[in-house]
């Protein structure tokens, strides 16, 4: 059921930070590109994730003062290019969070979230969106 690889619904090259962009940068991200979840690179290795939830902790930080890598997560779940769209949602499942980076030889190569896992199972079971069709149409168009 769940059994391709994940790299058929991750977000490809997603958008990535820096560990010297300041938290006004991820701000100005994910407002501008609606997002939840920006992993942090150092030359294409993964080094960390930032939520919008990490954010929200940390608010009272200054945001054109403060380093992503001081609010930063660096124990990070990630998940391959081959594993399985199954293992990315007992993953989510278990552990309750929403983003895993994708990982490649130890290079960022895509972000998988729970709504990519959503919107897969959405598509196996209605062949034709009714509801909110110019949203999904949008949606589908940058995954």
């Amino acid at each position: 059921m769940m059994n391709e690889a994940i790299h058929t619904i991750m977000t490809k090259n997603p958008i990535s930070l820096s560990p010297l962009n300041t938290i006004a940068d991820v701000e100005s991200l994910f407002k501008h590109h609606r997002i939840h979840h920006l992993p942090v690179v150092d030359q294409g290795r993964l080094i960390g994730l930032i939520t919008t939830y990490d954010l929200w902790s940390h608010g009272n930080k200054n945001p054109n003062e403060t380093f992503v890598t001081d609010i930063m997560n660096t124990r990070i779940v990630k998940i391959s290019p081959d594993d399985k769209i199954g293992t990315a949602a007992e993953l989510f499942l278990d552990n309750r969070f929403h983003a895993l980076p994708v990982v490649q030889d130890d290079k960022l190569v895509g972000i998988v979230t729970t709504f990519d896992v959503l919107k897969y199972e959405f598509r196996k079971e209605y062949d034709n969106i009714i509801l909110y069709k110019h949203v999904f149409d949008k949606s589908l168009r940058t995954a």
